[in-house]
């Protein structure tokens, strides 16, 4: 106990504790608490789009398959869809069964901010998402940060390098190195993450206040319920069927949670998420395939979010749903969650999107969930990455790509399932 000041998750506990206090005690400490978390963010961005890019052409260069390349990505995109959709349902129907916007009342309320987010709704386009997945420049692709524009880049590099017969491996030797060093300054950078996260919950509590809270105490205690649900019910059960320990994953991976609680983004997580997944036993082209994919197409936080926030808005603007109109929503949400991956403030684009589609709810009760939307934030990012890590186990069990030894050694000697 004497060294539990040493330990990364103690820190970031602690760090968290003091934002909220120094948010609510000094609300004017929110700029600086704001421009903390945003450069830890931007450091770990900075990592992300190179380990990325290493990670899979050296995954898939040293399986020499692209057969198998294939085949892991199409599984995982079903999965993906599966997955999703299931979380989608689910949000629905607690939504349904504890109406958290049964009273409350649209008065007294900014709809300022709802035009932009109704205008980047508009301004969505499907094939301007399919145009984008390509990328026309692959240095501007780093150079932004694109995921999506990344992996597909580095899935054709490494497809090169498989057809570069005896010259190949002198330069996976050297893509090697390079991995290691990035993953050096991830290290060094992982240190700061306390200040990351004390920055962004005294930015969101100083900025938003505890008391702007108490009208939707209701809908946030049941969006972080059902989000419990999801991960103990619904991965636990997906666990046990595969064979591995939910709660033992969730123990190893305790940094990247704690660090994605701090600062709500799960992108702060990402290259911290995919190391550990390797630590665990899962084989590097296997992550380096799903877990970047599985930012885009595997949102199980936000699809559960999404659904129960438009029938929270139904049940404010008191519009009574049919069945065939809920099952609309379903429908209309495994699609749009997957169209604006990406996208900077997708969440609400999504969810005016859909309710232009849909035509029964004002998309002025947007306006409602923004000053709310920080506080849940937290969860969405966590199922999130709680979810990409569960899928990449899955699909590198069901390829045999996956060390059971390394496994065991990871979680200390115990195979316990829940």
């Amino acid at each position: 106990m004497g060294q539990l000041y040493k330990h990364l998750y103690f820190q970031v506990i602690v760090a968290i504790c003091l934002g909220i206090l120094a948010g609510a005690l000094f609300p004017a400490i929110a700029p600086t608490g704001e421009m903390m978390s945003k450069i830890f963010i931007n450091l770990i961005k900075m990592l992300i789009a190179p380990i990325i890019f290493l990670t899979i052409v050296l995954g898939i260069a040293r399986m020499g398959d692209m057969k198998k390349v294939g085949r892991v990505g199409g599984k995982a995109l079903l999965y993906f869809e599966i997955v999703t959709t299931l979380a989608i349902t689910i949000g629905l129907i607690v939504a349904n069964l504890l109406q958290p916007g049964k009273g409350i009342a649209f008065t007294n309320t900014d709809t300022s901010a709802v035009a932009k987010i109704e205008k980047a709704a508009e301004g969505f386009s499907w094939t301007e998402f399919l145009m984008h997945i390509v990328p026309s420049n692959a240095v501007e692709s780093f150079a932004k940060g694109d995921i999506l524009q990344v992996l597909i880049f580095a899935i054709l590099f490494g497809y090169g390098i498989t057809k570069m017969k005896e010259s190949g491996p002198a330069l996976l030797l050297t893509f090697e190195r390079i991995s290691e060093v990035f993953f050096n300054v991830l290290k060094l950078i992982m240190k700061l993450a306390p200040l990351g996260a004390f920055g962004g919950m005294a930015f969101t509590v100083g900025t938003y206040g505890l008391k702007s809270l108490t009208p939707m105490i209701k809908l946030m205690g049941c969006v972080y319920l059902t989000m419990f649900f999801f991960i103990v019910v619904v991965l636990g059960t997906i666990a046990r069927m595969y064979r591995f320990s939910l709660w033992q994953y969730l123990k190893f991976i305790k940094n990247e949670i704690l660090i994605v609680l701090g600062t709500s983004s799960s992108e702060s997580a990402l290259p911290g998420l995919m190391e550990r997944l390797e630590q665990l036993g899962c084989a590097r082209q296997v992550v380096g395939l799903v877990v970047p994919t599985g930012y885009s197409f595997n949102l199980d936080g936000t699809s559960i979010y999404l659904s129960m926030a438009v029938i929270f808005l139904t049940q404010v603007f008191n519009v009574n749903l049919t069945l065939l109109q809920e099952i609309t929503i379903i429908g209309i949400l495994m699609i749009t969650s997957k169209g604006a991956a990406g996208i900077t403030g997708s969440g609400f684009i999504v969810l005016a999107s859909t309710l232009s589609v849909i035509k029964v709810i004002p998309i002025e009760g947007l306006a409602i969930l923004i000053g709310v939307d920080r506080f849940m934030s937290e969860a969405r990012a966590i199922t999130n990455i709680i979810g990409n890590g569960v899928a990449t186990i899955v699909m590198a069990k069901s390829e045999n790509a996956f060390d059971e030894e390394k496994y065991r050694a990871a979680i200390g000697g115990g195979h316990k399932t829940i």
